[in-house]
């Protein structure tokens, strides 16, 4: 159902986005946060039941955060989360504030968010800003 949705790539490569980049740019920011759910063990039991090879390549660092996003299909949902995982994604990610943390930690100086690029020097970055996040959440 469309209201369990946080995100999807196809929310941004079909609005607007720079006709100039591949539309697996706009998974980028999605596999991103989602390679933190999982390096924080923050998914469901049907994400890991599915993914299982895809969790266990990303922690290994074989996996990318585009194509992780990408082999997911660009959604962002709360049947990947845990209950926990949910409420943190809720707070963060669906406020819009997890957008806007990317655009400035990642894409500050660049044309847009789609111009990032997928590295672990990046994914890094962001998620290091994402464990603060997340323990600042985690007092309230």
């Amino acid at each position: 159902m469309q209201n369990d949705l946080f995100d999807h790539a196809k929310f941004h490569f079909l609005n607007k986005f720079p006709e100039s980049l591949p539309i697996e740019n706009a998974y980028l920011h999605i596999g991103m946060f989602m390679g933190w759910i999982i390096d924080q063990e923050l998914y469901s039991e049907y994400f890991e039941e599915e993914a299982e090879t895809e969790i266990f390549r990303f922690k290994l660092r074989e996996l990318s955060p585009m194509l992780l996003s990408e082999i997911w299909g660009g959604a962002l949902s709360h049947d990947l989360l845990n209950e926990k995982g949910k409420s943190f994604a809720d707070h963060y990610y669906a406020s819009g504030e997890f957008l806007k943390d990317y655009e400035s930690v990642l894409a500050n100086g660049l044309p847009s968010i789609y111009h990032v690029q997928d590295n672990w020097r990046n994914y890094k970055k962001i998620s290091d800003l994402m464990d603060h996040k997340f323990q600042m959440w985690s007092k309230d």
